[in-house]
């Protein structure tokens, strides 16, 4: 069963995107949630888990370009898995360059820039090397954006960046990349919706659960209540303790959007 869809770009992805965070053990609760992700995680449990989202209409993973993906999505197309990847660049790696060749050659159909690296950058004043770093990933040829946790962040960046769509976090939470905590203030999202009605291009919210924070029946309608039709939601899976998690996210998207209109092609 599909999901109403979306463009990025040349890129047509559902409206609600499957999260990857949680397949490498990030949390952002606490160490020991982390290390149970971890072990929940085999190969052959993320694998279905992207199966089962791909038959619930599901037809976008959004994940780290990191050596960990990269093998996961070859094992997924090696049983016959389609499903179209949104890869965000990993700053572990020496240069932005090389993350992103490694990506497409790993087949990235979409990449985007680190928030924590954009928003370092944005505050710097270094939008020189923001630049640079986004051209990099225009040259691939694949649709391209940037995130960003602060939406004055977005605001500013939007009119002076030339990309595909805005990947804009529901909470404030930088400090999770300066080494500030885990920091999930329950008035950030109504300032990260008003950010992502005013930009004209497509925007992916994400973190809208708070990273486990906050109740999807609650969450799901107020936020698809208040982005554009152009936009979608990212969210990630965590089936250990909800196994039907894939499919009730699916079903309360399409009962979300049964009576709204959709984005004009």
């Amino acid at each position: 069963m599909s999901l109403p869809t979306v463009e990025l770009g040349s890129l047509r992805v559902s409206r609600l995107i499957a999260g990857g965070g949680p397949f490498a053990g990030i949390s952002h609760q606490s160490p020991a949630l982390n290390r149970a992700m971890l072990d929940y995680h085999t190969t052959a449990r993320v694998l279905e888990t992207l199966h089962t989202c791909v038959a619930a209409g599901i037809n976008t993973l959004l994940a780290r370009a990191d050596a960990h993906i990269m093998r996961l999505l070859h094992e997924f197309r090696g049983e016959g898995g389609q499903i179209h990847w949104i890869a965000q660049t990993a700053p572990e790696y020496r240069t932005v360059e090389d993350n992103v060749r490694r990506a497409v050659a790993a087949g990235a159909d979409a990449v985007y820039l680190h928030g924590g690296v954009c928003e370092t950058l944005w505050s710097e004043g270094e939008l020189a090397e923001l630049e640079r770093l986004l051209a990099v990933l225009r040259a691939t040829g694949r649709p391209c954006g940037f995130a960003a946790h602060d939406p004055r962040c977005h605001l500013d960046l939007a009119p002076r960046l030339a990309v595909d769509f805005q990947m804009v976090c529901l909470f404030n939470c930088g400090s999770l990349h300066s080494g500030g905590g885990e920091h999930f203030d329950p008035a950030d999202p109504a300032a990260a919706l008003a950010a992502i009605a005013a930009i004209q291009r497509p925007c992916l919210a994400y973190k809208i659960l708070g990273a486990g924070r906050y109740d999807p029946a609650v969450q799901f309608p107020r936020v698809f209540g208040e982005i554009k039709p152009s936009d979608a939601v990212v969210v990630g899976l965590y089936t250990e303790h909800h196994p039907r998690q894939v499919e009730d996210n699916a079903a309360l998207v399409r009962q979300c959007l049964a009576d709204q209109p959709v984005a004009r092609s």
